[in-house]
């Protein structure tokens, strides 16, 4: 799991300076659009848009972009997708589990374009429920360490559902139960603590050490599949050790 989150922590420093950020701003959008439609526009009243827009902020999506999005999924404005939320489930290199969150507009490309990437890059497709259940979803609160320790973090939300806090190196990761999300980031917040992103995700319940070798195969397959626009997410249950990320480091 801890090999996992290294990995979100890598792949997330790379987002910030390579080629993907329009990408990254556009899946950030449509988060935002598709809360104001399920829970109403107003971030005070809605938890989610609230999440939603704070990570877009982080991620540094213009305002106005925020502000239209916000006001298009509340149906102030005009020219709204109907997003759907899909899930695919595959293996990847080495047996690896892959899920694969899609929000899209159109189910048949959306489908086209997981396949692709997936049997390109050495995954196959595989049926629903036969890689889900090795997934649990989970609220998932990262922050910048500004110099604060595990345990600073854990007592301050701890008494509000927290079930771990994971060291990411340069971030912590604090894993709850996904209706405990909120509690944990208003701790944080009432602690005087800053929070980067608050999501609810998938953790794998068991996991696959890799060598490096399969690692760069993973690495290309997830990049593949997260060059689509229709894919929101991807979750995997490969494990890298410190040695093996070292390696690919180099």
């Amino acid at each position: 799991m801890s090999g996992h989150s290294k990995w979100a922590t890598t792949k997330h420093k790379k987002a910030g300076i390579d080629a993907k950020r329009g990408k990254l701003f556009a899946k950030l959008i449509k988060n935002i659009e598709v809360a104001a439609r399920t829970g109403g526009s107003d971030p005070d009243g809605n938890p989610t848009l609230y999440d939603a827009i704070q990570k877009a902020k982080k991620s540094s999506v213009p305002n106005d972009n925020i502000e239209r999005a916000r006001k298009r999924g509340g149906g102030e404005e005009a020219g709204g997708a109907d997003w759907q939320t899909i899930m695919y489930e595959g293996y990847g290199p080495n047996g690896v589990a892959v899920l694969i969150e899609c929000l899209t507009d159109n189910r048949n490309r959306a489908a086209g374009e997981v396949r692709v990437a997936m049997t390109r890059n050495g995954g196959s497709m595989a049926d629903p429920g036969s890689v889900s259940y090795l997934f649990h979803r989970k609220g998932i609160v990262t922050m910048e360490k500004h110099g604060l320790t595990e345990d600073d973090v854990l007592m301050a939300v701890l008494d509000a559902g927290a079930e771990e806090v994971n060291d990411n190196g340069d971030t912590f990761e604090i894993i709850s139960e996904p209706g405990d999300m909120i509690a944990v980031r208003t701790a944080l917040q009432q602690a005087g603590y800053d929070y980067d992103s608050a999501d609810s995700g998938f953790q794998p319940s068991m996991s696959v050490s890799v060598d490096a070798d399969a690692a760069r195969k993973v690495f290309k397959l997830v990049d593949a599949l997260e060059d689509s626009d229709d894919v929101q997410n991807v979750y995997t249950n490969v494990d890298i050790s410190d040695e093996v990320l070292a390696e690919l480091d180099d």
